[in-house]
């Protein structure tokens, strides 16, 4: 669908997808967020058929307002918490927020995703990388966490492994920023090299 006009058809098709994307934000009861969430399918397939990023924007706000969902009040708790504390620099918080997550839902990528993070910014490079293994073997469409792991590779100045993770990141949410810019330098950077 990507680079060919749409019919008339194809466009009515898209907007029911918006507006079914838009009851899907205002859903006053959640589904449990598992990786076989019955929205996400739908909203991958829209994600990677987006013309443009504002579209692609929707989509992409979607499946994450999917994935933080765990269907449990105390867990979606855990993660405000979790997320709060490590937005305002209280890391040890946000880490026992995330590990309690962890060990109350173990099927929960987003947990696993989240302390990715949280291990991002302390630097522990190597936990990161293993919660980011984690969360790709619960959700392999989690091109939030590829992106993390080019970030972590970048960080480790790892070029390859940086690239590969921000392509496969690329393959799933063609306009996710930053993704594209990335490559173009890495392969600038390995052009270089070259000469």
């Amino acid at each position: 669908m990507r680079g060919r006009r749409q019919t008339p058809a194809q466009h009515a098709s898209r907007a029911e997808a918006l507006l079914v994307l838009a009851l899907v934000g205002l859903s006053a009861t959640p589904l449990a967020a598992r990786q076989d969430d019955p929205r996400l399918d739908g909203l991958f397939e829209e994600l990677q058929a987006s013309q443009n990023p504002l579209d692609a924007q929707l989509f992409e706000d979607a499946i994450w307002r999917v994935w933080l969902q765990t269907g449990d009040e105390d867990l979606d708790a855990l993660m405000r918490e979790g997320n709060l504390a490590m937005t305002t620099g209280r890391p040890e918080v946000a880490l026992a927020r995330y590990d309690e997550v962890i060990r109350r839902a173990p099927d929960y990528a987003e947990g696993f995703n989240k302390r990715a993070t949280l291990h991002y910014l302390m630097r522990n490079f190597e936990a990161s990388i293993a919660d980011v293994e984690r969360t790709l073997e619960l959700e392999p469409r989690h091109f939030g966490a590829l992106s993390g792991l080019g970030q972590i590779r970048d960080a480790l100045d790892q070029p390859a492994e940086a690239l590969e993770a921000y392509e496969r990141a690329l393959a799933l949410h063609p306009f996710l920023l930053g993704a594209r810019e990335r490559i173009r330098q890495i392969q600038e950077y390995f052009k270089q090299q070259q000469i």
